[in-house]
């Protein structure tokens, strides 16, 4: 784990070459987290990739947060703010450090561009978060569900996303093929909501 030097050299290096950029930068359980403006995420991933005194070569994770009931059970209400997040996962093997990076997106159409064209590895994560959150990355080169059906309508982590789904599939024998039609089921929770407390890491 590195130390809290480390990470506040790191965060005044990044506040130097960015700047207005950064919208915040947190430092909770070991990791180091920079929350950026959307338009700049490009520039900031080729600097932190290509500048030695960075050097974040690997991108190991992106994926999508929804924070529409975050805080709601709260007395200050659900949380303010956009409604979906972006989180950049990158790891340094030449200074052996990880830092976070998020981007808000807006609630009607989440929207940022695809970072494949810096790391290949996004290509994958990148349409995961498409899958499942509906976040559309502008620019990469096949932005295609990965893990539901290519008929499958709406968008599972999201969460106004009933549990039963929007459509059911069967076999009709007559028209000899498979079907879709609206669920059939009454909608129903079969599992206990978890409730984490505040102080808990997100994204």
């Amino acid at each position: 784990m590195a130390s809290t030097e480390a990470f506040q050299a790191l965060a005044a290096r990044a506040a130097e070459k960015f700047g207005d950029a950064i919208v915040e930068t947190t430092e909770r359980l070991g990791e180091l987290t920079l929350v950026l403006h959307r338009e700049q995420l490009l520039r900031a991933c080729r600097i932190l990739r290509d500048d030695k005194d960075f050097g974040f070569e690997q991108l190991i994770d992106v994926c999508g947060v929804d924070y529409s009931a975050f805080g709601e059970e709260s007395a200050q209400g659900p949380k303010p703010g956009p409604r979906y997040a972006a989180v950049y996962h990158l790891l340094s093997l030449r200074h052996n450090r990880r830092l976070r990076l998020k981007v808000f997106l807006d609630d009607e159409m989440p929207m940022v561009e695809s970072v494949v064209g810096i790391w290949n590895s996004a290509n994958w994560f990148e349409r995961e978060a498409f899958d499942l959150f509906g976040i559309v990355f502008e620019g990469h080169p096949d932005l295609r569900r990965i893990l539901t059906d290519y008929g499958f309508i709406g968008h599972p982590f999201r969460k106004d996303f009933p549990v039963s789904g929007h459509v059911e599939m069967r076999y009709d024998p007559e028209k000899q093929r498979v079907v879709y039609q609206p669920v059939s089921i009454e909608p129903r929770v079969l599992v206990p909501r978890v409730i984490r407390d505040k102080g808990f890491a997100r994204g």
